[in-house]
């Protein structure tokens, strides 16, 4: 196994807070694995960071009446503090909009440009003569001819979800000013010459024999099909954003023009390991030993975690960055693409209040009853659903009946026949070496599922080893055999005691909180992973302390099933 581990999950928009949909199609998972390569000891650099700029921030921030500067900073508080409730182990979140991601933007630009791959492409956009600048797509407003509705967007109306041009809405006007005073103009605009890359980055995505299937397919899609990979502009006519340089040169003709956020936003992965070091007092070769492979970074595993919206990004534009830059940074070694989580029959909509939003599942549920039933459905290898009869069944089976079920079943046994101790005397014999032989085949198999990034198939494997507990104790029955052979009913409970330490160190990259919870309630912080099961269960000695925890998990009712169903439906249209 590789022993230094750089990991960077899909970095959220600044626009709002985003859903459940979102949140296991790339930070969840990403975490999960982060927080198992820890607790097999690796090193590891996991970091995220809020997408700042582009045509939605400023709108969502005149929106909010704020300068968009104020209102990103308040958006980047808020998603950070949402992400630290659901236990995300980040070892950095930070901002696309930072001095790091400036000048490493601008200093790929000028790299860029240098090797031939910057063009200049006259195009033509509207510009609103009362606002005094041209307008993104999403700056104009209009009529949509397709379906009528009054506040269709330039780029697609979403009402009907038509995609669209400026100049296919009926009277159009600003979104800013409102002002219908606009004319067809000529911009420069500065295009990245993928095109120019394609052959490199085929052979380079044809080397990458273990990627998922949805991950390469959508890279080869846009690599050969219609006319093949496609040129992108990198430039935009806003206020916010990076400002267009070749370096810490200016850029003639590119004056008052900022960066296209697709092409700063990837950048913000590397500039995020410079903000962490910074705000560890470390200095430029604490962040490039895992970004530069002249720096030691050639023996780093770097895994992305995203959503299938954002693999072409991922696996043709940024890599297209960093291999024209000509310098030596470090690309990808694996992708780990997911597809949508859709919400009981239906989409996630912002607008329409549809669906369970990240504040709001902590506001009603702690994060673990979220996090365990999110990541054991997550969307692999299709789409899933989201739906409340699935969430409850998942908590009350999963979490309540068969691990809470277990740990609440063993340590009031405990407590009420030999106090709160482990209980001394009593041998293992047929049933414990079974137990054994079963935790140990299924730990090696959870292991591989984990390794191998495959979260569903983990996510049972786990659930197996915690039905093999409740099975062992049900068979050995220490109450009964207190009543005929006590120091048999000792052995059989100072075993399931060390398996509530053992269920608590590998259930803590699923459910930190609950893994937390097992081993104080055991009276240690001894979370060595386990090299075998036999040694695991003789981790607590006779005579080690322990307490009763509170109940793990709570069982969802119907009437608070029904309730949420009702409150997060929205206007259905």
């Amino acid at each position: 196994m590789t022993q230094r581990t750089l990991i960077t999950s899909a970095i959220p928009y600044i626009n709002g807070i985003k859903h459940l949909g979102n949140l296991v199609g790339s930070q969840l998972p990403a975490d999960l694995y982060a927080r198992y390569l820890r607790g097999r000891g690796q090193e590891v650099l996991f970091l995220c960071a809020t997408d700042e700029h582009g045509t939605p921030a400023e709108l969502a921030a005149a929106k909010a009446g704020k300068p968009v500067a104020e209102y990103c900073a308040e958006m980047h508080a808020v998603q950070a503090e949402i992400a630290r409730g659901f236990r995300l182990s980040f070892d950095h979140f930070g901002r696309s909009s930072s001095p790091q991601n400036h000048a490493l933007t601008q200093h790929f630009a000028g790299k860029l440009a240098e090797a031939g791959l910057i063009a200049e492409v006259e195009e033509r956009q509207v510009y609103s003569h009362a606002d005094g600048r041209f307008l993104p797509d999403r700056y104009i407003e209009g009529t949509c001819p397709n379906c009528g509705y009054d506040k269709a967007r330039g780029d697609q109306c979403e009402n009907c979800t038509k995609q669209l041009d400026p100049a296919d809405l009926i009277e159009p006007r600003s979104a800013i000013s409102g002002s219908t005073d606009l004319e067809v103009r000529a911009t420069k605009h500065l295009y990245l010459r993928q095109s120019a890359l394609k052959d490199r980055l085929d052979g380079w995505i044809d080397s990458q024999t273990d990627w998922p299937i949805l991950t390469t397919s959508i890279a080869k899609k846009w690599l050969h099909d219609g006319d093949g990979l496609q040129d992108r502009g990198i430039t935009r006519d806003l206020d916010w954003g990076v400002p267009v340089k070749k370096g810490t040169e200016d850029w003639p003709g590119m004056e008052g023009k900022v960066f296209y956020v697709w092409f700063d936003a990837p950048i913000e992965y590397i500039a995020c390991a410079g903000e962490w070091a910074a705000a560890q007092g470390l200095d430029d070769a604490a962040w490039q030993r895992w970004w530069r492979t002249d720096k030691g970074a050639a023996d780093v595993r770097y895994v992305q975690f995203m959503g299938k919206d954002n693999v072409p990004f991922h696996t043709l534009s940024f890599p297209a960055t960093i291999m024209g830059s000509g310098e030596p940074w470090k690309l990808v070694d694996y992708i780990k693409s997911f597809n949508y989580l859709n919400y009981d029959g239906g989409q996630f909509s912002t607008s329409q209040g549809r669906g369970v939003f990240m504040d709001q599942a902590l506001s009603i549920l702690p994060a673990d009853y979220w996090r365990w039933w999110l990541l054991s459905h997550a969307p692999e290898t299709s789409d899933s659903e989201f739906t409340w009869e699935g969430f409850q069944a998942g908590v009350n089976k999963d979490l309540a009946d068969v691990l809470g079920n277990f740990v609440s079943r063993i340590t009031k046994f405990c407590r009420s026949k030999f106090g709160e101790t482990v209980p001394e005397g009593g041998d293992w014999g047929p049933l414990e070496a079974a137990l054994i032989a079963r935790l140990d085949a299924g730990l090696q198999a959870y292991q591989g599922h984990m390794d191998r990034i495959e979260v569903r198939k983990a996510a049972a494997e786990l659930r197996a080893l915690w039905v093999a507990g409740n099975e062992y104790l049900q068979e050995a029955a220490p109450w009964t055999q207190h009543k005929t052979d006590p120091e048999r009913a000792a052995a059989i409970t100072r075993l399931a005691l060390n398996l509530v330490r053992f269920y608590g160190v590998i259930s803590a990259p699923f459910i930190p909180d609950a893994g937390a919870a097992m081993l104080a309630a055991m009276g240690t912080t001894d979370a060595r992973w386990p090299e075998g099961a036999e040694a695991a269960l003789t981790a607590l000695p006779a005579g080690h302390a322990f307490s009763v925890p509170d109940v793990l998990f709570a069982k969802i009712t119907d009437e608070q099933r029904d309730e949420w169903q009702a409150r997060f439906a929205g206007v259905r249209t």
